[in-house]
């Protein structure tokens, strides 16, 4: 198992907060704060365009 570096969490007012995470592989993590044993995993680069995207407005009508 690879050493996750997590950074600190991301809250809304009243929702769960999510925390991102990376590690020395070149692997990218999501989890929900608290329950960081499980996670979502994929690469740095993926995590990298779900986050461009993001910014872009792509997930908007999820607001």
């Amino acid at each position: 198992m690879s050493e996750i570096t997590w950074e600190d969490p991301f809250c809304g007012e009243g929702n769960s907060c999510f925390r991102l995470g990376t590690d020395p592989h070149g692997n990218a993590y999501i989890t929900v704060a608290g329950d960081e044993a499980t996670y979502l995993i994929d690469s740095r680069e993926a995590l990298r365009a779900l986050i461009l995207d993001i910014k872009a407005g792509k997930a908007d009508h999820l607001l």
